[in-house]
């Protein structure tokens, strides 16, 4: 057998923790094979599939998400598109759109909205000062190895002694289109209120059109992933054994688990809060919760970082169950494939200059959540209807980290509430 993972306290522990031709270009890779210029346009596509209790989301992002994710029940379909460009639109108003086929049932095209930028107000503060430790496990086996758990004082985050090595250096957040690296952005979701569908489709032709872009057009062979489903069972030695459906497509896995002790009678706010890792080599956060290249994935395979495409079990340490009796939480990603794309295409011979006009990737995955222990409870729910949160006070506590757990977790951080 093979071996290789967010609810109510769980929200709580990320508040506290607050923080054509074809071409292959990796994402924020320069254009140095050959004597070759940067595309006057950049296009990405970052396609997901989500199930269990991993749709459940809200927050202060729930508009957007609720744009980007897919209604109804079973598993979601998520879409993000940005445009980049370094052109400026000549009346002043960009204006781009991109034309979609019939079966992603987004209508004849979706509008890529470029954000309006307006300083934003200083609000009221609050000191919040944290109490608790987070432990941290890691790699999949009966009992965590001699050097676990590494355990970190907030209290000591929160007067600046930030652990080393907690967020992933060797696995990068990996943002091919971002405002800063483009003279004029486009993104979607937007304000239309369309959304991905379960039953959308990206197989056919796109084409992207607007007033500061070059024409891009390609054809996608690749879908949505299939959706994931997690379990876990006790084993009588103590340790936890998740299990998962193996993905056509998928280049690699990764799980993790957040989970915790609560305080004394009356008290909503976790002692010990618990993070597990399936990597053997103690990666967490970073780009583990991302879209990733093959290529990437294949290299975090072989260094025992991600799971093989092959392992469709992973057993979680006693100890973990141990350090977490109240609640665990538990995310697994597939990571898929990737297409590129590059107009005009790449010369053949390196020796003559490529002056491409524009370059495009659409990348894959899929994630499921659940509550581990609790099977049948996350597994085959979908998503829930989203609202608005209520403007809150800003409060000062862990800084950065919390967004940390929030984005290892491919969720928003938030409250008890979800906001």
């Amino acid at each position: 057998m093979t071996t290789g993972d967010d609810m109510g306290n769980l929200m709580t522990t990320k508040r506290m923790l607050a923080c054509g031709g074809l071409l292959l270009i990796a994402g924020g890779s320069v254009l140095t094979a050959q004597n070759a210029a940067a595309p006057v346009a950049r296009y990405e596509m970052r396609a997901g599939t989500i199930s269990g209790m991993a749709g459940m989301r809200g927050g202060g992002m729930g508009a957007a998400l609720g744009m980007a994710f897919g209604g109804g029940g079973g598993a979601q379909h998520e879409l993000w598109l940005e445009l980049g460009s370094s052109r400026t639109a000549p009346d002043g108003k960009p204006r781009a759109d991109h034309f979609m086929p019939a079966g992603a049932r987004l209508g004849k095209s979706v509008a890529l909205k470029t954000p309006e930028r307006t300083p934003s107000a200083p609000g009221e503060t609050h000191f919040e000062r944290p109490t608790g430790r987070m432990l941290i496990f890691w790699g999949c086996g009966e009992h965590a190895p001699k050097g676990q758990p590494v355990i970190i004082d907030f209290a000591k985050v929160a007067a600046g002694q930030m652990p080393p090595g907690l967020w992933s250096s060797a696995v990068p957040l990996d943002r091919y289109v971002t405002p800063a690296n483009s003279r004029t952005y486009g993104q979607w979701p937007s304000d239309d209120g369309k959304s991905a569908r379960p039953d959308s489709s990206l197989i056919g032709a796109h084409r992207i059109a607007g007033n500061y872009a070059p024409d891009i057009n390609f054809t996608l062979t690749k879908d949505f992933m299939g959706a994931l489903q997690g379990s876990s069972a006790a084993q009588p030695g103590g340790a936890t054994l998740l299990r998962w459906n193996a993905l056509p497509g998928a280049t690699g896995y990764h799980a993790s688990i957040i989970g915790g002790k609560q305080g004394g009678r009356g008290s909503n706010q976790p002692v010990d809060i618990v993070w597990w890792s399936s990597s053997a080599t103690r990666e967490f956060g970073g780009g583990l919760a991302d879209w990733l290249a093959p290529s990437t994935v294949a290299r975090l395979v072989a260094n025992r970082t991600v799971l093989s495409p092959q392992t469709t079990t992973c057993t979680v340490p006693a100890e973990v169950k141990q350090a977490a009796p109240d609640y665990m939480f538990g995310s697994i990603y597939a990571y898929g494939p990737e297409e590129d794309f590059a107009y005009p295409p790449r010369p053949a011979d390196p020796k003559i200059a490529w002056k491409p006009e524009w370059t495009a990737r659409i990348r894959h995955r899929s994630m499921t959540g659940f509550l581990v222990g609790m099977e049948g409870l996350g597994a085959a729910n979908g998503a829930q209807p989203q609202r608005e949160c209520p403007t809150r006070p800003k409060k000062r506590g862990l800084g950065g980290l919390g967004g940390l757990i929030g984005g290892a977790l491919g969720a928003p951080t938030g409250g008890q509430d979800g906001c």
